[in-house]
């Protein structure tokens, strides 16, 4: 979000139209000059702006539109994209974990299933190695009471990431419940999932992003819900 007085749209450099800053990032140069992303819209300096999605990233460094908008003796390091790719997951998965201590996720099978059954949950979250058979009971539990497409699923995080946020291991199945914390984690897995689903192709790799309802168009990985 803008800070007060602070403009709520920008342009981005590569689409050459403005959008509002939530849809995109922010990049300044550090003191020794490297072009770094400013995901909180917080670092000093002029930043330029890139819509947020992998492939206007990719566009913007392979044309070195970066430098020469920021100009002076700037430079970025290659892999930029993946880079920003994984500050994003870096971010969810914080938001996962301040979610935790707020008590509005719990993890483990049991205690999901039973959370499906009756707790206000916002959010079905499997890690990306989970057994087909304990995904689908608990798609299962999830229909019975919400229907099909009524909660929105979470396939972005790997095990080393749900057992980083839980401060536990073998974390493979958690339920998001209602409250800011866990609206901050669909925020965050949103954005995460937008900017994946910008440049990558079907299978382009081992992660799957299943949509949460509200990004039923994107193009790229595993999209649906439950």
């Amino acid at each position: 979000m803008p800070r007060q007085n602070e403009p709520s749209e920008r342009t981005c450099i590569v689409a050459r139209t403005a959008k509002p800053v939530a849809e995109l990032i922010r990049f300044v140069a550090a003191p020794d000059g490297l072009i770094v992303p400013d995901l909180r819209h917080r670092l000093p300096g002029r930043g330029v702006w890139l819509t947020a999605d992998r492939t206007t990233v990719e566009t913007a460094e392979r044309r070195h539109l970066l430098e020469k908008a920021l100009s002076g003796n700037v430079r970025v390091e290659p892999g930029l994209a993946d880079r920003v790719e994984d500050l994003l997951l870096a971010a969810a998965t914080g938001a996962l974990a301040l979610a935790r201590k707020a008590g509005t996720v719990i993890g483990g099978f049991g205690k999901v299933e039973a959370a499906l059954a009756a707790e206000p949950v916002v959010g079905l979250i499997h890690a990306r190695e989970a057994a087909p058979d304990g995904v689908a009971k608990l798609q299962a539990a999830a229909r019975r009471r919400f229907g099909d497409g009524g909660l929105p699923v979470i396939r972005c995080f790997g095990g080393e990431q749900l057992d980083l946020a839980f401060g536990r291991t073998n974390v493979i199945h958690a339920a998001l419940l209602a409250g800011v914390a866990s609206d901050n984690v669909l925020a965050r897995v949103g954005a995460f999932v937008r900017y994946c689903g910008g440049g990558r192709p079907d299978g382009a790799d081992a992660r799957s992003f299943d949509a949460l309802p509200e990004l039923n168009d994107l193009s790229a990985g595993t999209v649906g819900t439950l």
